[in-house]
């Protein structure tokens, strides 16, 4: 399923878009403003973006760079009725993958996402988050409120099973398990608990990152 993310205030243009493609197989969310569409990014990444600049809460360019400090690779379309060049450019400049202006007919549209999407794949998968944590697999690379953290390989291994398990709790021998390493060298407790301090420290402790007291650790969005 290739999902897209609408970031539009205006109700008229994004129903009309979400049923369109909706009838050709893609699974549409919108929302209307910035503030949201960062809400709902931070829990899942989608396949693409279609992005409006003039937002109630702030400008879609400012939206694109944000996205490209969090989500890198997930393809970006600009929708806007601004039609300078100028603003163009500086979209392009801000990490945008494409531009159009509206008013656009749909099959246009559903054309530009075609091609943009053979060029790019589904990137969805390639990205696990939590809060504001994200973890990019295929960089091995994470971030915290869009600035990288280095992790070493075992504290990396850690939140990589937590994030794999996000909603679940993960039971402190799993972990152990999970931080076998291949040349098996063993993971005691103590060292588990000693890698969760130091991960939870370079992640400036993170409210979604959670204890289950006897049990272990659960990695689940905060309300």
């Amino acid at each position: 399923m290739i999902t897209v993310y609408y970031v539009e205030d205006d109700e008229t243009i994004s129903q009309a878009v979400k049923a369109y493609l909706g009838q050709r197989g893609y699974q549409v969310s919108v929302f209307p403003t910035i503030a949201k569409a960062k809400q709902a990014l931070e829990h899942q990444c989608p396949t693409l973006a279609l992005v409006d600049w003039n937002m109630p809460d702030g400008s879609g360019n400012t939206l694109c760079q944000w996205i490209r400090s969090n989500l890198r690779d997930l393809p970006v379309i600009f929708l806007t009725v601004r039609s300078d060049s100028r603003d163009m450019v500086a979209s392009f400049e801000n990490g945008a993958d494409d531009y159009v202006v509206k008013p656009f007919e749909l099959d246009v549209l559903l054309s530009r996402i075609q091609a943009l999407l053979r060029r790019t794949g589904n990137v969805s998968k390639q990205y696990l988050s939590c809060g504001s944590i994200t973890l990019d697999q295929n960089r091995m690379l994470v971030t915290c409120n869009g600035k990288e953290v280095s992790l070493t390989p075992s504290e990396y291994q850690l939140l990589f099973y937590l994030l794999q398990n996000k909603g679940r709790t993960v039971t402190r021998q799993s972990l152990l398990e999970a931080l076998w390493d291949n040349n098996g060298n063993y993971v005691n407790d103590n060292t588990l608990t000693v890698t969760m301090k130091r991960l939870r420290e370079k992640l400036r402790q993170p409210a979604c990152l959670k204890t289950v007291r006897s049990v272990g650790y659960c990695m689940e969005e905060t309300k």
